[in-house]
């Protein structure tokens, strides 16, 4: 890497127990550190990581259908393998490039530009958008596909996505929307350890209630009101920032007919005003800041609704977490949250949309909520029984990858 040499190793996962080899890369000092990103170094950690990936691969004794890359960290190996003098005779491998979140992309100045392997210079422009070496835009532009984790993901780019807006629009044809999976098995109220009570579609409003009940419990509110949740990053991203504020203005404006739990952490000034709305409303609002897995888990079991404020959303899990276990997602018309959530204001909608990530809007849901809640009950029960029913797992987003390889052959 430039003038200086580093050691990787590649390991291989010996059991075979996810049915398919699994293979790493280690180098010492560079990918063996706490967190996966957020160092100083990050340009050199994933330079060296994509510079292994395609030295091992030049000289593996297989020779792979496809290479498939994620994200900046590893946007470049569509060009090297391109146009990059040692590992070209890779370059008739077909490459898709999946894009989970625009607003990165691994921007690396040109006074950087000795830490690529040796390429063709005529191809500089590849790297380059608006005078800075960007990973994500080159792959846009070497990939032979490009994808977003949601349909809707890949039509927002093309209008929001952090200076790409062109590039997206340009390279369209090449580009297809495929929405990311969850692991059923994981995620299934029927089998899951981490809750009170299991249930299928079958039990649902049986199951709901005794889990509810030990979660209410747990954190001192009333288990006979619609509990509200949300669980997550407290980023301006998911719109935490209007959180407390939309909390407290809905149980003034709905009379405290509504509890509200918050699972996550980030912002410090949304932590602390997330505290301060508990403390003065003790009773109707309880947050735990912080990470907590089997705690997330009961919090899809027991709660009503989820909260899904979300401004920039390319595919949501939590929403398809909540759909599993009966729980009615209210989310904001963005991305994946759009793609998967549909209105119950809607012929055989099983969810709750708006617009616009502020007070009023998310103020003005958690009323068609508590509506829905205390005075359509049969609608309420058919939504949770129906949504259980959807297919979120990862073998349908499977089919789609596989349509997608199979057009690369």
């Amino acid at each position: 890497m430039g003038q200086h040499s580093f050691n990787y190793a590649v390991i291989k996962e010996k059991t075979n127990k996810l049915g398919f080899d699994l293979y790493l890369v280690d180098i010492n000092g560079l990918l063996d550190r706490e967190k996966i990103y957020g160092y100083d170094d990050d340009t050199d950690r994933f330079m060296a990581f994509q510079i292994a990936v395609c030295d091992w691969l030049s000289k593996w004794q297989h020779k792979p259908h496809i290479i498939h890359c994620h994200d900046h960290q590893a946007a470049l190996i569509p060009f090297f393998i391109k146009h990059s003098y040692q590992f070209n005779h890779l370059a008739d491998i077909p490459t898709v490039f999946t894009i989970h979140n625009a607003q990165y992309q691994g921007w690396i100045g040109w006074d950087r530009y000795y830490l690529l392997p040796p390429y063709d210079t005529y191809k500089w422009g590849l790297l380059d958008w608006n005078n800075t070496i960007n990973p994500l835009a080159c792959a846009v532009r070497c990939a032979w596909k490009v994808t977003t984790v949601s349909p809707s993901y890949l039509d927002e780019l093309r209008y929001s996505a952090n200076g790409l807006e062109n590039l997206m629009q340009y390279e369209q044809g090449k580009s297809i929307g495929i929405l990311n999976g969850i692991d059923s098995d994981v995620w299934d109220p029927a089998k899951d350890n981490l809750i009170i009570k299991n249930y299928d579609d079958h039990l649902v409003r049986e199951g709901k209630k005794k889990n509810k009940k030990e979660l209410c419990g747990m954190f001192g509110l009333d288990a006979d009101k619609p509990l509200f949740t949300f669980i997550g990053r407290l980023v301006g991203e998911k719109a935490a920032d209007v959180l407390p504020e939309a909390i407290r203005n809905s149980i003034y404006q709905h009379r405290g007919n509504a509890n509200f739990l918050v699972l996550g952490s980030g912002e410090s000034a949304v932590e602390n005003r997330l505290l301060e709305v508990q403390s003065q409303l003790s009773g109707y609002v309880n947050t735990y800041i912080g990470y907590n897995e089997a705690l997330s888990h009961l919090m899809y079991a027991g709660a009503d609704f989820l909260l899904m404020p979300s401004r920039v959303e390319p595919c949501g899990l939590n929403q398809m977490y909540a759909l599993r276990y009966g729980t009615v997602p209210i989310v904001r018309s963005t991305g994946g949250l759009k793609d998967t959530v549909k209105d119950f204001g809607d012929w055989q909608g099983y969810g709750i949309r708006f617009n616009h990530a502020d007070v009023t809007d998310i103020t003005f849901s958690v009323g068609r909520a508590i509506d829905l809640y205390t005075n359509k009950r049969d609608l309420y029960n058919w939504m949770r029984t129906y949504m259980m029913h959807i297919d979120h797992s990862w073998d349908a987003s499977a089919k789609d990858y596989i349509r997608l390889y199979e057009s690369l052959r």
